[in-house]
């Protein structure tokens, strides 16, 4: 499920849908677990993704909170699902040197080949290999 910053045809519900999902958007960029926990558990898709193909987990694992990350795993996102910029949570974790994310994200799966550039391609060209190796 995408998130438009567009509302459609019917106004006031749109809105507050779309306040919802910006403040869903802030909690995995903030690490509020809690907040998540209970919204994805009262039906709100694990895979849920802003305007810019951003999932809930591409915004956690990019701002290093390896608990969300871990929880949004256990709650269905997928690992490997690509922004649209086709960038992939694992090269996020990666680019910004978060170890605990990128063990969290290896350990759940996800494929250091995927997406442009890829996690392997972002840990050479920084020279962060060894946080692929943990």
């Amino acid at each position: 499920m995408t998130i438009s910053p567009e509302p459609a045809q019917d106004g006031a519900e749109d809105q507050e849908m779309l306040e919802l999902a910006e403040r869903l958007f802030d909690a995995a960029r903030q690490g509020d677990t809690e907040l998540l926990r209970s919204y994805i558990s009262a039906g709100v898709p694990a895979t849920l993704t802003n305007a810019a193909g951003d999932s809930l987990l591409m915004l956690a694992a990019y701002h290093g909170h390896a608990g969300t990350v871990q929880l949004l795993i256990d709650l269905g996102a997928d690992v490997d699902t690509l922004n649209d910029r086709g960038q992939s949570p694992l090269a996020g974790a990666v680019f910004k040197g978060y170890a605990d994310v990128v063990r969290t994200l290896l350990a759940a799966g996800a494929d250091a080949d995927t997406g442009n550039p890829s996690a392997r391609a972002t840990a050479a060209y920084f020279q962060r290999g060894d946080l692929l190796d943990s």
